[in-house]
């Protein structure tokens, strides 16, 4: 290839077309030089030196490089593995910045820095015939009138799902589409989501991934995709329109058909390890660029890493380029693919600058003062593996929490743990123990029962013991302490009792998450009774086990959780947006929120503190919500109880002394698939089913 090569410019970092041409710069502190390796159609590989080199970062404009060209980085330098240095032109590498990848690893010693036999030693074999490829994109595109919901946190209803896993078995979608982002935004998948109510899909991740040497011999994949290698490249596996950059195109026109039906997208996000692994892992694009800027070296052997991930590497958060890296991505994904917020992987890995955990760490300094990531929503996972990592409830104002204490705390209510009253209340009111302190909001507690890591909420009630043998690893993966039970009989069965308690039950932990203060965060799937055959780690599951069987799903099941969002969606004293204060209301006559004995008497300290204690009611006052209207005015609401019965006997409730007078309506029983219509008079008693929840809706003001 012939074709001059201006010093270009060392910003923006990247592969960054102009129309002309293109400019590409790469951040390389250590490095003594830097290739640009071009390949042509036939694979043909042309050379080119980054020869001007900025404040670390090597650049140089070529003209007439354009759209689809194929191109990777070779990067000379010192090979010292004991110094943490393991630089190697032998083996091409991915931009850091590559904006679409194409093509595929071939797996074997070419792709690793180090001779198999001798680790220490330098392999000389070139890496370039079995490493994908970057690719030169334009990101122009029309976006015509896509504007995001912005649909308040408070008001929202998440759904985590697999951009894959949603579409492979849909029966509607067409085959070509399967598994793709488009088949994630095809007509019969949006509508789904549009009439189950719900404000914003959280996907898997969806930066570039590659699938681990270990999985791949044991014909598996890393399904998940937390293993990331391109922080602005969507996985090309998902695209169903080829390589060459077509995927950003894909991806958009996904974001903006879900735009188009009121859905936000929020993208879980993998910054705190990539896929190179240990110290023995492949070298595929930030180990080669630049060992010590990208990764935690182990200061006392610096041929090892700091793990906090469990992966093998930590990224080098410490490291300004690190961080401009993660900033430059998540801004990104903003601007140019318009999604609307964030979560966190393993967020407290991005918060260590020494070793502990620092919520005034510049991580987030650099979000908190970022004009365009500090408005979308940022959720953490807020733990990582390492010591001090679960950081549960400490994440600092902006931010909102995948709550585990929550998912805990129900899960051990709704199979009967002793003890558990107490904080299944403090759970269900927002959890203001973890978050009221720090000038937050319930919303600041992203509420879940169960997510992609782990049970379904179907095997939370029908399986004691993970089932995991199918991921090739004699069921030693996974978590084995999961807060689950049976019903009554392990896995599949015939017995019509254990069925119904298990759907009974399913019914109940869902409308206590979507009926929660904080904001419910519902698994894909759970609300079809979705299995995966008891496997609570699904990771490498790219098969019938994760993917949604939608010919076998519960009609039933969906209708009610439809109706139990659309509850919780038309009445704002489900989703406050100010914690309880326990205060009496003007001409309520009673408290915003009130806690009742089966008996309809005020809970005790002693009744909190039994340990068999599991029966409860609860009144949401709708003449309490500090809810600013249209015009500044107080927001009023229907008024609720709901009864919570974990007991295995059905319990008789009277409604609460204080609430007399007053004529109460069924809306929901859990121990009923359909919904009610029943009517409780003044003074009135109700049964309540062992493992169920009562809704009911005042309908009457008092005759007192």
């Amino acid at each position: 290839m012939s074709a001059p090569i201006w010093p270009g410019s060392p910003y923006p970092l990247g592969a960054t077309y102009d129309g002309s041409g293109t400019n590409f710069a790469v951040y390389a502190e250590n490095a003594d030089r830097v290739e640009l390796c071009l390949f042509d159609d036939q694979n043909t590989e042309t050379r080119w030196r980054l020869g001007e080199i900025t404040a670390f970062t090597h650049h140089a404009y070529m003209p007439g490089v354009g759209p689809g060209q194929r191109y990777g980085f070779r990067v000379h330098g010192p090979w010292a593995p004991g110094d943490g240095l393991v630089f190697n032109p032998a083996k091409l590498l991915l931009d850091p910045y590559s904006k679409a990848i194409e093509g595929e690893v071939e797996w074997g010693e070419a792709v690793f820095a180090h001779q198999f036999l001798h680790p220490n030693r330098i392999s000389e074999v070139d890496s370039a015939p079995h490493m994908p490829r970057s690719i030169v994109v334009d990101t122009a595109f029309e976006w015509g009138d896509d504007t995001a919901p912005d649909v308040p946190l408070y008001k929202s209803v998440i759904y985590e799902t697999h951009v894959r896993g949603i579409s492979m078995r849909h029966p509607e979608v067409s085959p070509e589409l399967r598994g793709t982002y488009a088949g994630m935004a095809s007509e019969p998948v949006i509508r789904h989501l549009v009439q189950l109510g719900i404000s914003a899909v959280e996907l898997l991740p969806v930066h570039h991934f590659i699938s681990e040497h270990s999985l791949i011999e044991r014909d598996l994949t890393n399904y998940w995709g937390y293993s990331s290698i391109g922080y602005m490249a969507p996985h090309a596996g998902y695209s169903s329109s080829g390589d060459r950059g077509q995927q950003v195109i894909e991806f958009k026109e996904m974001v903006k058909a879900l735009h188009a039906a009121g859905i936000e997208v929020i993208l879980d996000v993998v910054y705190n390890h990539t896929c190179e692994g240990n110290l023995l892992g492949p070298t595929f694009s930030f180990r080669g660029i630049d060992n010590q800027t990208y990764y935690r070296i182990d200061p006392h052997n610096r041929r090892h890493y700091i793990d906090y991930t469990g992966t093998g590497n930590s990224m080098n958060v410490r490291h300004p380029a690190v961080l401009t890296l993660i900033m430059d991505s998540l801004r990104y994904w903003v601007t140019e693919m318009h999604v609307d917020g964030f979560r966190f992987d393993l967020a407290s890995a991005l918060a260590r600058e020494l070793h502990d955990v620092d919520k005034l760490s510049s991580f987030f300094d650099l979000i908190h003062q970022d004009p365009v990531v500090s408005r979308v929503k940022l959720i953490a996972e807020p733990w990582d593996v390492g010591d001090g990592g679960y950081q549960v409830g400490n994440f600092p104002p902006l931010w909102s929490e995948w709550n585990a204490k929550y998912r805990d705390g129900v899960r051990d209510y709704w199979r009967g743990t002793d003890w558990a009253l107490a904080n299944f209340a403090s759970r269900f009111t927002g959890s203001s123990d973890l978050y009221g302190f720090s000038g937050r909001r319930p919303h600041a507690s992203i509420n879940f029962l169960t997510a992609h890591d782990g049970f379904t909420l179907n095997d939370l009630v029908s399986y004691n013991d993970k089932r995991n043998s199918a991921n090739g690893e004699q069921n030693r993966d996974g978590e084995s302490h999961n807060r689950s039970w049976n019903s009554g009989e392990e896995g599949p069965t015939d017995d019509a009792d254990v069925i119904d308690l298990r759907k009974r039950r399913v019914r109940s932990m869902l409308m206590t998450l979507l009926l929660s203060q904080g904001v419910p965060m519902l698994l894909g799937g759970d609300e079809i009774g979705r299995t995966q055959q008891g496997n609570n780690n699904a990771y490498c599951q790219d098969n019938e086990i994760a993917w949604y069987d939608w010919d076998s799903a519960d009609p039933l099941l969906l209708g009610f959780t439809k109706f139990l969002i659309n509850i919780r969606n038309r009445h704002p004293v489900f989703r406050r947006r100010r914690w309880f204060e326990g205060r009496r209301v003007h001409g309520a006559g009673v408290r915003d929120i009130g806690w009742y004995n089966t008996n309809g008497t005020h809970m005790s300290d002693e009744d909190w503190n039994r340990g068999y204690a599991r029966s409860l009611t609860v009144f949401l006052n709708g003449k309490a919500i500090p809810t600013p209207g249209p015009q500044g005015e107080q927001v009023e609401d229907d008024s609720f109880l709901l009864l919570f019965n974990a007991h295995t006997e059905s319990v008789t409730f009277t409604v609460p002394e204080d609430l007399h007078g007053f004529e109460w309506q069924v809306v929901l029983d859990t121990s009923r698939e359909m919904t009610c219509t029943d009517l409780i008079g003044p003074e009135d008693s109700w049964p309540v089913k062992g493992w169920s929840v009562v809704l009911l809706q005042q309908i009457g003001e008092s005759n007192q």
